[in-house]
């Protein structure tokens, strides 16, 4: 059984830093991606950042590059996003999500691509 479990959210002031981790379980990273999104209230979800399991290539959405650093380690299957320079419109459900079946150097980026996804985590920022 796929299992996404995500785990760091919570409160911050704006300018702060926020690591959230997924844990997944049930396969292996070699041919997925894996994915952050986030939603706010009223609002599409959005993709944020996204890795191949595989080789590593990665995805920001436009507004977190340079703040948001998504990574992996596959001994562990787990996959990190850390947030730093925290702004109130990160405020949101953050949620990990995994495609299947994914090629090198593939990054879907579109939630509709992805196949498995967890509960999600509150992220809070305060001005």
């Amino acid at each position: 059984e796929v299992q996404l479990v995500e785990s760091g959210g919570g409160l911050v002031q704006a300018g702060g830093s926020l690591r959230l981790s997924c844990a997944a379980s049930g396969f292996t990273f070699g041919d997925h991606a894996i994915g952050w999104f986030r939603q706010a209230p009223g609002k599409e979800r959005e993709g944020v950042a996204c890795i191949n399991g595989g080789d590593g290539t990665t995805y920001y959405e436009d507004s977190v590059k340079g703040r948001f650093t998504i990574s992996k380690d596959n001994a562990k299957n787990t996959v990190s996003l850390q947030m730093n320079s925290l702004k109130p419109e990160d405020t949101a459900v953050y949620y990990c999500a995994a495609a299947y079946g994914v090629s090198w150097h593939e990054v879907p980026v579109r939630d509709y691509e992805y196949d498995y996804w967890g509960q999600g985590t509150q992220v809070t920022v305060s001005s």
